[in-house]
């Protein structure tokens, strides 16, 4: 049986405190990743400058910069599954083109390596 969450269509969404700052819309994925289009919302525009930052790091196979930025993200925003329970760990990729590209985990990162 298909995943859900992971049906092309299917809408994640990216949190700053409180507030909905973008949606993501599935449409694929190539495991473990999943593969979206971004509406980005109010609130947003704050965070781009590290998305950019963390692409451009990655591109220069700048490793230690693109964990950094990774971690700045993942401090700052949180991220909900379509039905709206949070989801405890992920990496995630905002493209400068407005997709995006994300793998998750059911445990925090640091659990995994205690």
């Amino acid at each position: 049986m298909a995943n859900p969450n992971l049906t092309t269509g299917s809408i994640w969404r990216l949190h700053h405190g409180d507030q909905e700052i973008a949606r993501l819309t599935v449409t694929g994925t190539d495991m473990p990743w999943t593969h979206a289009e971004v509406e980005t919302l109010p609130g947003f525009e704050e965070f781009r400058p590290v998305f950019t930052e963390q692409e451009r790091a990655i591109d220069e196979e700048d490793w230690e910069r693109a964990d950094a930025c990774c971690t700045q993200i993942r401090i700052a925003l949180t991220m909900a599954f379509p039905d709206g329970s949070p989801v405890a760990e992920f990496m995630l990729h905002i493209h400068d083109d407005g997709t995006a590209g994300w793998r998750r985990h059911d445990e925090p990162f640091d659990a995994l390596h205690q």
